[in-house]
């Protein structure tokens, strides 16, 4: 090692998330769209997907089809299935739909808590215990992801203190693993890493994942800067689709491809196979029916060298 390398782990972990948040900004996408995105997505790879979210119909009516989505993804054996839910009534239609493994949102800053799930984040917290007891009754795990970890749309910066007692209370309440989402895509490396271990003092022994968006340009240079701070399980989109529909102002996530493209030409590993996620790309934007925002995506992958003579 010499003075000038980055300190990274070998592999890190990515969950795609583009079918629950790249599509809930969306319009409505049949469900046979959403199986052929499914299949190109496993075909890349990834061992964790968020399958979708159960959640209102009337508020997100793009995932008013969660229960015939999880009803499909036994077609895929070997890759951990994941649903996010807003409360306990979400988190009963998951597992009776056959989803077990939880993602359960609680929002650091009571503005975005009500604007998302009409209540304050005391509340929210309060039943992390019951979320918990029915993903664990049916075998599976829980995750609270804990948004507008950073910045909040509604109160503004959230303070780290704020954030850190969310996450050492839902942990005693029984969360399994916790995930820190930069909701509106307004925090930058140093930021990210002092919230990072913040979160890993008070909640020692659990694993602490990233959510980043891109709104701002930030999203790939903080999910270097938490890689480089330890952190091992990062959420992505598929060609940088996203977006909260209760943040104003919120955009896309990281693209899954550009923060592969950036991991595997720094060493680190991901599993991931490029070409297959850029073809996964394509079929999403069939399915969604417009252009993505994903850069890596627009500019083919890989550069391929011309050769001498060609025209530029």
């Amino acid at each position: 090692m010499n003075e000038f390398d980055l300190v990274l782990p070998s592999t890190v972990d990515v969950r795609e998330v583009g079918m629950r948040d790249g599509l809930q900004m969306e319009a409505a996408v049949p469900l046979e769209a959403k199986l052929e995105m499914l299949e190109a997505l496993v075909a890349t790879g990834v061992r964790r997907i968020e399958a979708t979210s159960f959640v209102s119909p009337t508020a997100v009516p793009t995932l008013a089809d969660a229960d015939q989505v999880a009803a499909e993804l036994t077609r895929w054996p070997g890759v951990h299935w994941s649903a996010l839910v807003a409360n306990p009534r979400g988190a009963v239609r998951a597992v009776d739909a056959g989803v077990a493994d939880l993602e359960y949102v609680v929002s650091a800053s009571d503005g975005h808590s009500r604007a998302n799930a009409g209540r304050s984040t005391a509340e929210a917290v309060g039943a992390v215990g019951e979320v918990a007891a029915l993903a664990h009754g049916a075998g599976g795990s829980l995750e609270v992801i804990i948004a507008t970890a950073w910045d909040c749309p509604f109160d503004g910066r959230t303070p780290v203190a704020r954030t850190v007692d969310v996450a050492r209370a839902a942990v005693t309440a029984g969360a399994d693993q916790l995930c820190l989402g930069d909701t509106i895509g307004t925090t930058t490396p140093l930021r990210v890493v002092t919230l990072v271990d913040a979160v890993r003092r008070a909640c020692p022994g659990i694993p602490v994942g990233v959510h980043f968006h891109d709104t701002r340009g930030t999203g790939q240079a903080n999910a270097l800067a938490a890689v480089q701070a330890g952190v091992t399980q990062l959420d992505a989109s598929i060609g940088g689709l996203g977006g909260c529909p209760f943040a104003p102002g919120a955009s896309g996530n990281i693209a899954t491809e550009e923060l592969v493209y950036m991991l595997e030409e720094s060493g680190v590993r991901t599993g991931l196979d490029l070409d297959a996620l850029l073809a996964a790309a394509r079929v999403t934007e069939q399915a969604v029916g417009h252009e993505l925002p994903s850069s890596l995506y627009r500019a083919g992958g890989r550069s391929v060298p011309r050769g001498a003579g060609t025209p530029a």
